[in-house]
């Protein structure tokens, strides 16, 4: 009995890290956790992404259909259009979108590669298309696909590796980074290498998020041990394929947060509340990390295991909910009745 004891407890330790210390997953403090989703709307096919419009709808990617949906607080739904050149192919399709004033960005796969397209949101329509960035390394996996527009008014994207690991190191390669751009495709001024590359050494980053302090955190999937959260700062490199999780070697930056691959397989990412909030795709879950006033990670809170199944699309409503999107109908889940669905969470 002491030796089962002792390997249930190694066990815990060993499942969730920040920093250098492990810790075991947290349990809910009384009266902390959020209260239970509501469903927003369903009927959906793997929602990606969800970014909201100045007037408080949201606009959602459909990955697979390459359908762009507009969403009321109400959960009034209606297509905006199929989006032109979009090729879904394996974990690739129509991925991210970020809003900024009537300007709508598109993260999507083409036939050849994956790209960013710009388009005004006029009505009920979309106008004005323009290809701002193409050229991004395409593949069956590690597609990257996330945006979003940072606290200093440019656009970020995360591209994967496409599971050829030498392109995360190489930096001439748009593959395995987080790029940095104005709204015309260009390198932001003061990017680290003078090109659209902010960070790189990543294998495939879904979530992009900052806090209060405009510090900016992504998330990542690992391969067979460890996924990561990790503080990006411009020009570094966070490891991949040389390291995964933790290194301790000076010439990459560890990561923050480190869980096991099949407590996470990490995508979207949001802050609210003072914590992060992460949906795990295999580990399926919504993810708590309460954040330091120096960035740093705190103990992680899971949420709603295993109720939801697959959690991809985690965004910040302008009132401060969360609204979070299943992904039980990408081929690697189990549906439910009602799958996909959009909930909104109250965070704590």
């Amino acid at each position: 009995m002491r030796k089962l004891w002792t390997i249930m407890l190694m066990a815990a330790l060993t499942a969730c890290s920040t920093g250098g210390e492990v810790l075991p997953t947290a349990a809910v403090p009384a009266g902390a956790a959020p209260g239970d989703p509501k469903d927003v709307v369903t009927g959906l096919s793997v929602p990606w992404a969800i970014a909201f419009l100045p007037g408080g709808d949201a606009l959602v990617t459909e990955r697979d259909s390459a359908r762009l949906l507009r969403v009321t607080p109400a959960g009034q739904a209606r297509e905006l259009g199929t989006i032109e050149g979009v090729t879904p192919d394996g974990e690739g399709g129509l991925m991210g979108v970020a809003v900024k004033g009537e300007q709508i960005f598109l993260y999507y796969t083409a036939e050849q590669d994956n790209r960013i397209v710009r388009y005004r949101h006029a009505g009920d329509g979309l106008t004005d298309r323009r290809l701002i960035v193409e050229g991004i390394p395409k593949g069956g996996i590690h597609n990257g696909g996330r945006l979003a527009f940072g606290p200093d008014g440019f656009l970020y994207a995360t591209t994967g590796e496409i599971g050829d690991r030498s392109l995360a190191q190489q930096r001439d390669s748009l593959g395995g980074k987080i790029l940095r751009m104005t709204a015309d495709g260009a390198p932001a001024p003061g990017n680290p290498f003078g090109t659209l590359v902010y960070s790189y050494g990543h294998r495939n980053v879904q979530g992009l998020a900052w806090d209060t302090a405009g510090r900016l955190y992504a998330s990542e999937f690992g391969a067979n041990t460890y996924d990561e959260v990790n503080l990006i700062k411009p020009g570094a490199n966070y490891g991949w394929p040389e390291v995964e999780g933790r290194g301790d070697d000076q010439r990459y930056v560890n990561p923050i947060l480190t869980w096991s691959t099949g407590e996470a397989s990490p995508s979207g990412m949001a802050y609210a509340a003072g914590s992060l909030w992460v949906g795990a795709l295999r580990g399926a879950r919504l993810w708590q990390v309460p954040l330091g006033d120096d960035g740093s990670a705190g103990r992680p809170v899971a949420h709603y295991t295993d109720r939801y199944g697959r959690i991809r699309a985690v965004t910040t409503t302008p009132d401060g909910a969360l609204w979070v999107g299943t992904s039980n109908q990408d081929g690697r889940g189990s549906p439910r009745n009602g799958d996909d669905r959009i909930m909104t969470v109250t965070p704590s």
